[in-house]
């Protein structure tokens, strides 16, 4: 009986190990088949194939007009809004427009919650670092308002005054790289979540001039009163708006930036600066 139980076991033993080995075989199969669809995947992005059934997300500041806003029924509208749709249309993709705290942008596009920040988004050497920029597609300097009754005529004249920017700006990145400017001021920058909020300060005399992204300080003017303004000469220099995308986004990049030229070429880009910068 003894025997008969020894051998019995015996039989169950070579019986697991056959099939644990079968087990490890059949993962390392699909190990392999899944390491050849991850190649497969990087070369169609190589080559510039973009997922036509996944729902784009785009993130932006809902208070940048005329880049983009929410119109007087509350819908987002705006140049880069008009824009990126066209833009979708061109590329074949679908296209969500996704309101977001400008201060964690980069955060929200690594964390997958958006895939392109696209919302008069200068280009800096620090941004080029951390992600892909397509083909600038507008101009854009960062100018110095106040109002139009301040005695304030040049960056010498805000020496111990008090200035204020959009928090993780490229405006706020453009005014401390000039550190001897800062140092003569009453304070580092006062930073907002919003330009709006940044005027509203110099209109309240908070502080003595607002440094803003020219596109948007014009059209602000321009539906406030100009003549309650005054731009100063002096500017912290002009740039480039882009697109920004995450690193391994290359064949999004690669699509976006022939939509854009195609756009350019069929005259549409034209057609929506007029619809939204023509005087």
């Amino acid at each position: 009986m003894k025997k008969k139980l020894v051998a019995l076991s015996l039989l169950m033993l070579l019986f697991l190990t056959a099939c644990g080995g079968g087990g490890t075989s059949d993962n390392a199969n699909a190990n392999e088949n899944a390491n050849a669809g991850g190649a497969d995947n990087k070369t169609e992005a190589a080559a510039g194939e973009i997922d036509k059934n996944k729902t784009y997300v785009l993130g932006l500041d809902d208070t940048f007009a005329p880049m983009g806003f929410r119109d007087d029924k509350g819908e987002l509208v705006g140049f880069d809004v008009d824009l990126s749709q066209a833009a979708a249309d061109k590329m074949g993709i679908k296209l969500e427009c996704q309101p977001i705290d400008w201060t964690m942008k980069e955060t929200e596009l690594e964390t997958g919650n958006i895939d392109m920040i696209w919302n008069g988004y200068s280009i800096t050497p620090e941004r080029e670092k951390k992600l892909l920029l397509s083909d600038p597609y507008m101009d854009n300097r960062q100018i110095i308002v106040t109002m139009k009754d301040s005695p304030v005529e040049s960056k010498k004249d805000l020496e111990g005054k008090r200035i204020t920017v959009q928090g993780e700006s490229s405006a706020l990145e453009a005014v401390n790289k000039d550190e001897a400017f800062v140092k003569t001021l009453a304070e580092p920058p006062v930073e907002y979540a919003t330009n709006t909020e940044c005027f509203k300060d110099i209109e309240a005399k908070r502080c003595d001039a607002v440094v803003v992204d020219e596109v948007l300080a014009r059209y602000y003017m321009k539906q406030n009163g100009e003549d309650n303004y005054k731009v100063l000469e002096d500017n912290f220099g002009e740039e480039q708006f882009a697109v920004g995308m995450r690193k391994d986004d290359q064949a999004l990049m690669d699509a976006l930036n022939k939509a854009l030229k195609e756009l350019k070429d069929d005259g549409t880009y034209d057609k929506i600066y007029q619809k939204y910068f023509a005087d």
